[in-house]
Order: structure tokens, then C-alpha cells, then sequence
């Protein structure tokens, strides 16, 4: 019985409660009462999904308690409403509530529904089908298996390897992804079995006793050794266990696998039966999670990533499986069209299949058990990611903020909301629950997705357990009572269905960019979170102001161009995103937001390529807006001088952004970030007549990773070698001289280094020392540019290389292909001198702007030796 919605609703609720209890003095018996009530459901909730227990009774019951939940919900959101809009409330609604809640209470006695315990509802559950599932992988033949002979070579590297310490080797992947199979695979091959005195498989799965898995190996190794297994193994002592595999194993070269491992405890409690020893010994764990195994001193570790099969490996499993005979006398391109054609139609009906056909359950299971392992807090994490469209992608900071507007963050002491989701999706990657598609110069997430299939199961449970739902938006929002929407919408608006009102969550998603949408349904008041980012509309919608209940407002690159002053009426507002709109100015009733947490507010005046950021506008605030005293991100505003002096109250700020600056500003900007001592990131932009002045600081925010300066320099800044924990350093326009390099080279921490716009003027840029963790080198724009000189062993680290607009460089820096590192060079509007370097001559047909990527790849799997490719993209 999968409760965790219900679980979450009841949880909220009983915070709702605690936190409205100024709102509701008026009906102070019934809200008492209420909180009991919930609070003993809850707590079934935990013991009935801990035994995921799953009779038809529990199931009705189940439902009945989530749809009263979700209407005790609505009741107090409806009760705070009119309580906003001074009208009365009756409390008849909720003493009805009260005695529906205590008649589902008195039916799950009537009924034994709370009769829970590890057999009873659950007796036709077998534990052991998992690893039965898991061992049978052991006798597929090498002719079923395909698209693992990269993997395999990896695999046998580390267990063949001379390294003589004990090594620990983790597969990992998301379920079904074929880690057990690659491994199995392995572990069978004679050449392994050769080179390790003991080989031994334990299945270990989500419920283990680790006596009993001391007892597998223990067995295996009578059973080795002597041919037979004495029956006392099944008596001997958790110590006896321990000393018998230490006593054999110390002074072998042995082989362990641990299959299918869940829990981050089990290396603590198995570790000490595994001597580490200088024999070459190995120990390789298959699991979902990528910290299963801490890395620590005492063995050597290696991690593979699970990576989906290629097209062509794709293509060829289908094959042996569909067409077990051949094709016959088919041509290969006319099958793979129709095949393509029918799995996109069995795609499409994919979420219907998985709730309805038998045949698919145990898919779904095994998919799935990622999921039921997860705490109650992470769930509705999980579940909300498959709100977005399939193959997107989610930016880290936007699923954050959603998380945060919907009230799914545990509260904890001295912790900030912003970590504790970020530690939730940390989670919900290391489980292998979403995929990292990249990360930033700090190998931090900045965007995942959900793999299909994962996605169409949590749609499957989320729509099954009325959690959220995905829609088209010809067909509107039906009154299934879900309160949280993602519509896709095609053409100019979003048709009425009878569930707007029930809304609490809505994201729009244009489909084709050509669409006129730009009006939003009525009847939307009890909003909590509002996503209408990209969609093509030019003003807020028209019942704007009665949002009170709007935690959450992303309106980043749509048309619109004004606010209006009933912003000011949003006073639980936490999130005002406003990026890349045509908004100049915000109203000062901006300044009522006491709630507020992050304004990301700036206007595209003109662009080119999307990571410059020259041409991006800061807006105009009030100055009062340094009153917010819960405001975390303040990035970009236009500053005056009291908008300065006031600034420097905002001792909370991790991130903010100011532009306009002067020299005579110099005083109280540094005054100000001199205070911000939890601050992360700053971005500070003079104007063009003016330097940007920052000596008068006296040292720099302790933890402060991103830095851009924009504006005339003349010279590095003062205390520049202060910045010991920068990791990303952006210039543009500074006009710095060719001696500004050797301050940068100093930052012990740098890892993305962006010159631009005349930031360096030269001709020959140097790098003769330093920038030992640099992955990222990004030249744009800089006119007198005609040589760079990397010297060997510097950025030995060197992934990416980048060079935009250099029009007098003659060709990239000596030596840029032996860069051991380095993955990819971009080049865009370069000199044709450079372009020939490249593409050889006859370069007449490129565009008049070419943009090259030169990529690294490895020409044949088994070779160490890579080898440079090009392509020109338009």
C-alpha cells in the first residue's frame, strides 16, 4: 500500500495547523480535535507503508483518509482566504470533518485495518523473488548480452590489476539498468576465476541479516574447499562466523561480490570480515546508491556508472529478442521504421499499461523498489519531479524553490531551506532516481531528468494516489481531485475544466513557441505556486492580486512587461522569479513581501549566445527593499546611493547582484559586502564612464565561490589573494594588463576562469604557472588577443576551452591537444586563420560566424590513444 501522499498531506496538515492557530482561535475545540485525529492516522500511515501492507480494506481506507485530507486542506486554505478578505466563516464545516474523521477512525477498528504487522496482510509477499531475480543473471549466456564490452574492459581492469591493496569497486545505476547482468557476466569469466584463490556472490537486497550473509560465505568456502558443507555453519556464533572468514581470507586473493546492497550501514558491519591485506583482493558491490561505500583510507575504490545502451546496442537487443530467427528477407531501415513507429504508440500508452497490465507488474517492481525505499520526507520530492515534460531538463535551483513553495522541506534547527533541498536531491541522484545531465564548475548539479520509464511510473502512483497529475491543455483540468498541474499547452490558452478551482500547483509548458497563449484560467484563488516560465504572455493574470496564498511566482523570459501594485497583497511569497523578462522596474509594493526569500529580477535588452551575460539589464528597485530581512537572493538591481547605505543592514544575503556602480560608491559597497558573511556569489557592474572601485575592501566574504566583475578595472583589486575559497572568477571589460594573470594564478581553489570584452588587453596572454584545479578557460571578445601560451604542466586539470569573437587569433595555444584532460574546444566567430588551422583550407562554404566543437573520443574502446574530431555547427 503506497500511503506516502497521504502520509505527507496529514503531515502538513498538523504544521498548518500549529502555524494558523492565530488565524483559527475562533474554532479552537474543533482544530484541537482535528490535530488528534490526524495525528493517529499518521501514524498508521508509517506502519502501514513500513509493511506495505496491501488488502482491498486498507486500500478504501487509504483513499477515504486522502480525499478527507485534502478537503481539510482545502478548508483551512478556504478559512485563511476569507479570513483575508474579512468575511465570516462558519465552524459548522470543520465539526463536520471531525466526525467523518472519527467514523474512518472507528471503521479501521471495525474492519482490523490497524492490524498491521510484518506477515499479516503481506503473507502472499515473497521476499526472496528479488534474489532469486539476481542470481539467475549468473547463467545468461555471453549470446544474449549485449552493449557491455566497454564496461566489461573497465571492470576487469580494476579486478586484474597489480594494485596490490584491497580494492572496492561499486556498479552503480538506477534499477534494471543491468549492473547485476555486467557483473555476473564478469564474475564468470575463466580468466577471473583464475586470477582470485576464492570467488563468492552474495545477494544482499533491502532486508538482510548479516549473520546470515556471513553464514552464505562461510558455506561457499566449506563448500570450496572441501566439497562439502558442514551442517554445523548453521549453529556457529556471529563471532565464530567472523573468525572463520578473517582466519581463510587473510592470506588469499579473493573475490566477493555483494549484489543489489541498499543500505549505507551495511559496509560498516561487513568491512570487518574482509582482511584488507597486500594480496590484490577485491570486493565489488552492485547498488542504487552511490554511497553505499564511504570512501575512506584502508582500500583502494572505483566507481562505473551505469550508462543507457546505445542506439545501435538498443537496436540489436531488440532484434534478438523480437526477430530470434534473422530478419529474414526484410531491409533493416524498413523494420526499424516500423518498429520505431510502434514503440513510440506503445510509449504513448505506457502509464495506462503499467496500472493495468498484469504482465508489467513485476517491471514495475523492480523499477520501483527505489522509490519505496525512500523516506516519507523525499517521496513527494520524487513524485514531483514527474511533473515535468519527458527528456527535460530540471534545473537544480527551480525544483528546489518548488519544493520549498509546496512545504515539502522538513523544518530543521539552523539549517537553511535552500540545504536542506539541496540535500534532498543529492539524495534522490545518489539513488539513482534522476540523472545528472550536467553539472556546474563545482561538480554540483545544475540540471537532471528523469529517465522515461522512471518518469512513467511516478506519474502512475502520483495520479494513482491523487498526488499530481500531467495534462494536455485542450483538454483542461479535470476534477479529479488533484491539486497539483503540470499543462502542456499547444494553442492560445489553457481550456476551462471543472478542477481549476481545486488548484494549488500550476506549471505551464508551451509546446510549440509559436503559440499565442496568454491567458490563464479564472477561479485560480487558493494558488500556492504559479510556473509560467517561457510561456508567450505579456501580463500577469488578471486575478493576480487575490493570490494571497502564492508562495511561489516564475514568470523568467515571457513578454511581460509591467507588475502591478497588488503584488504587494502576496505576503507569503517566497520565490519572484523574473528573469529575462521586459520588466524595468518593480513597484514598491514589492517592499510588503516580508516573506520573500529570493528576487531574481533582470531584463534581456539583446543577446547573442546565452552565457554572455553582458546584455543582460538590471531593473529598478526601492531602496525600502532592504527591509525584507528574510531576503537570501537579491540579483540584478540597479543601484542609488541610499539603496547602498541601506544595504548594509542585509547581513543575511548569500547572493546578490548590483548594477550601476560609480567610483564615488566605492565607500558603502564595500562597507556592505564587508558585512554579508554567509555571501556566495557576487555580481557588480559599473558604468561604462566609471571604474569599479573595490580597495576599500578590507577582505573578502569568507565563502564566497562566484565572482563577476564588469567594468573598467585598470588594475586587480586590492586583497584579490584573499578570495582562498573562489571557484569561479568572470571579467569583462576590465582592461586589465598582462601582469593581472600572475594575481589570478594565486587563487589556490579557481576552477572556471571567463575573460571577456576586453577584460585582458594584449596581444600575448600567459599562463606560465599556477591554476592547478582550472576546468574551465573561457576567452570571448578580446580584440588585441593574438597568442596564448599555456605552459606545460600548467591547468594540468583543463577540460574545456573556449574562445568566442578573438578575431586577431592566429591559432590555438601550442600544445592544446596534449592537454591530458581536455574534452572540448568551442570556438565561434574566429578568424578564418584559425578556422583553416582546424578544417584545413577551403573554407569558403562555412557560415559567415562559424561555430566549431572539437571533441575528444576514443576511436576503438580497447585503445588508450584518443583522437580530435570537428564539426561545424550552425
Amino acid at each position: 500500500m503506497s500511503s506516502s501522499s497521504v502520509d505527507f498531506v496529514l503531515g502538513r496538515l498538523i504544521t498548518l495547523l500549529q502555524n494558523e492557530a492565530s488565524s483559527l482561535l475562533r474554532v479552537p475545540d474543533e482544530i484541537r480535535e482535528m490535530k488528534i485525529l490526524l495525528q493517529n492516522m499518521r501514524s498508521f500511515f508509517v506502519d502501514a507503508d513500513r509493511v506495505r501492507a496491501g488488502s482491498q480494506i486498507q486500500k478504501v481506507w487509504v483513499n477515504n483518509v486522502r480525499e478527507l485530507a485534502y478537503e481539510v486542506e482545502d478548508v483551512i486554505d478556504e478559512f485563511t482566504y476569507h479570513e483575508n478578505k474579512r468575511q465570516q466563516w462558519r465552524r459548522a464545516k470543520l465539526q463536520d470533518i471531525n466526525k467523518r474523521m472519527t467514523s474512518i477512525t472507528e471503521r479501521a477498528h471495525q474492519f482490523g485495518v490497524q492490524q498491521l504487522d510484518e506477515r499479516g496482510t503481506t503473507s502472499h509477499y515473497d521476499p526472496n523473488w528479488k534474489n532469486r531475480l539476481s542470481e539467475s543473471s549468473l547463467f545468461f549466456k555471453d549470446d544474449d548480452l549485449v552493449g557491455i564490452k566497454k564496461a566489461q574492459h573497465e571492470l576487469l581492469g580494476w579486478l586484474m590489476a597489480e594494485e596490490p591493496r584491497r580494492t572496492v569497486i561499486t556498479v552503480v545505476g538506477m534499477g534494471g539498468s543491468g549492473k547485476t547482468t555486467l557483473v555476473a557476466n564478469t564474475f564468470n569469466k575463466q580468466s577471473v576465476k583464475r586470477h582470485f584463490e576464492f570467488c563468492t556472490w552474495v545477494t544482499v537486497s533491502q532486508q538482510y541479516a548479516i549473520e546470515e550473509l556471513f553464514r552464505s560465505i562461510a558455506k561457499d568456502i566449506y563448500n570450496q574447499t572441501t566439497g562439502d558443507v558442514l551442517m554445523q555453519v548453521d549453529t556457529i556464533t556471529y563471532r565464530g562466523l567472523v573468525e572463520t572468514l578473517v582466519q581463510f581470507l587473510q592470506s588469499r586473493r579473493y573475490l566477493v561480490v555483494l549484489d543489489d546492497v541498499w543500505s549505507i550501514h551495511l559496509w560498516q558491519e561487513i568491512n570487518i570480515a574482509f582482511p584488507e591485506g597486500m594480496s590484490g583482493s577485491r570486493v565489488v558491490v552492485t547498488t542504487r546508491r552511490e554511497d553505499v561505500v564511504p570512501c575512506q583510507s584502508g582500500f583502494v575504490s572505483h566507481v562505473h556508472r551505469i550508462q543507457p545502451l546505445r542506439m545501435n546496442d538498443a537496436w540489436e537487443l531488440f532484434c534478438k529478442k523480437a526477430f530470434p530467427n534473422g530478419l529474414g528477407g526484410s531491409r533493416r531501415v524498413d523494420v526499424f521504421k516500423e518498429v520505431d513507429n510502434r514503440v513510440e504508440k506503445c510509449h504513448d500508452n505506457l502509464a495506462w499499461e503499467l496500472s493495468n497490465n498484469p504482465s508489467l507488474e513485476i517491471m514495475k517492481t523492480i523499477s520501483m523498489l527505489s522509490y519505496h525505499d525512500l523516506p516519507f520526507q523525499l517521496k513527494q520530492c520524487f513524485l514531483y519531479c514527474s511533473l515535468f515534460p519527458e527528456d527535460y531538463g530540471i534545473k537544480r535551483k527551480r525544483i528546489m524553490r518548488l519544493w520549498m513553495a509546496e512545504g515539502f522541506l522538513e523544518s530543521v534547527n539552523d539549517v537553511q531551506p535552500e540545504a536542506v533541498a539541496e540535500s534532498y536531491l543529492m539524495e534522490l541522484i545518489s539513488r539513482s532516481l534522476v540523472q545528472v545531465t550536467d553539472r556546474n564548475e563545482f561538480g554540483r548539479p545544475n540540471e537532471f531528468k528523469m529517465h522515461d520509464l522512471i518518469q512513467d511510473f511516478a506519474l502512475s502512483i502520483a495520479k494513482e494516489e491523487k498526488f499530481l497529475a500531467a495534462c494536455n491543455g485542450d483538454k483542461g483540468v479535470e476534477d479529479e481531485g488533484i491539486h497539483r498541474y503540470s499543462v502542456r499547452v499547444k494553442d492560445e490558452e489553457l481550456a476551462a475544466g471543472n478542477g481549476t478551482s481545486q488548484l494549488r500547483s500550476l506549471i505551464i509548458f508551451v509546446v510549440d513557441e509559436s503559440s499565442k497563449f496568454n491567458k490563464l484560467p479564472s477561479g485560480l484563488k487558493l494558488l500556492r505556486l504559479l510556473d509560467l516560465e517561457k510561456a508567450p504572455i505579456d501580463e500577469v493574470p488578471s486575478e493576480f492580486g487575490d493570490l494571497f496564498n502564492l508562495r511561489y511566482l516564475n514568470m523568467s523570459r515571457t513578454q511581460v512587461k509591467k507588475l502591478p501594485k497588488s503584488i504587494g497583497k502576496l505576503f507569503n511569497l517566497q520565490s519572484l522569479l523574473l528573469k529575462f523578462t521586459k520588466i524595468k522596474k518593480l513597484p514598491n509594493e514589492i517592499v510588503k513581501l516580508q516573506n520573500l526569500r529570493h528576487l531574481c529580477a533582470f531584463y534581456l535588452l539583446k543577446i547573442e549566445l546565452r552565457d554572455i551575460m553582458t546584455d543582460v539589464k538590471s531593473i529598478d528597485v526601492s531602496p525600502d527593499i532592504c527591509k525584507i530581512k528574510s531576503l537570501q537572493v537579491l540579483h540584478i538591481v540597479r543601484v542609488t546611493s541610499e539603496l547602498l547605505i541601506k544595504l548594509e543592514k542585509m547581513e543575511q544575503l548569500r547572493r546578490i547582484g548590483l548594477d550601476g556602480l560609480t567610483e564615488a560608491d566605492e565607500e558603502h559597497l564595500c562597507n556592505s559586502i564587508q558585512r554579508m558573511q554567509h555571501l556566495h556569489y557576487l555580481w557588480l557592474s559599473s558604468q561604462p564612464q566609471f571604474e569599479l572601485k573595490l580597495d576599500a575592501l578590507p577582505s573578502a566574504p569568507p565563502y564566497l565561490e562566484r565572482l563577476f566583475l564588469i567594468g573598467k578595472l585598470g588594475k586587480v583589486p586590492h586583497r584579490f589573494n584573499t578570495l582562498l575559497n573562489l571557484k569561479h572568477l568572470s571579467l569583462q571589460g576590465s582592461q586589465l594588463g598582462e601582469d593581472a594573470i600572475s594575481h589570478i594564478q594565486t587563487l589556490p581553489n579557481l576552477v572556471r576562469l571567463s575573460l571577456g570584452l576586453n577584460a585582458f588587453e594584449g596581444e600575448h596572454l600567459c599562463f606560465v604557472e599556477g591554476f592547478k584545479k582550472l576546468q574551465r578557460l573561457e576567452l570571448n571578445d578580446l580584440w588585441e588577443l593574438t597568442e596564448i601560451v599555456i605552459e606545460n604542466g600548467v591547468m594540468p586539470g583543463l577540460e574545456l576551452l573556449t574562445v568566442l569573437r578573438c578575431k586577431e587569433l592566429r591559432r590555438l595555444p601550442y600544445g592544446w591537444e596534449h592537454q591530458s584532460h581536455l574534452k572540448k574546444v568551442r570556438l565561434y566567430d574566429v578568424s578564418s586563420e584559425l578556422v583553416e588551422s582546424i578544417c584545413g583550407k577551403g573554407t569558403d562554404h562555412l557560415p559567415t560566424k562559424p561555430h566549431i566543437l572539437l571533441t575528444r573520443t576514443d576511436e576503438d574502446e580497447a585503445e588508450i590513444e584518443s583522437k580530435w574530431v570537428h564539426q561545424i555547427l550552425n
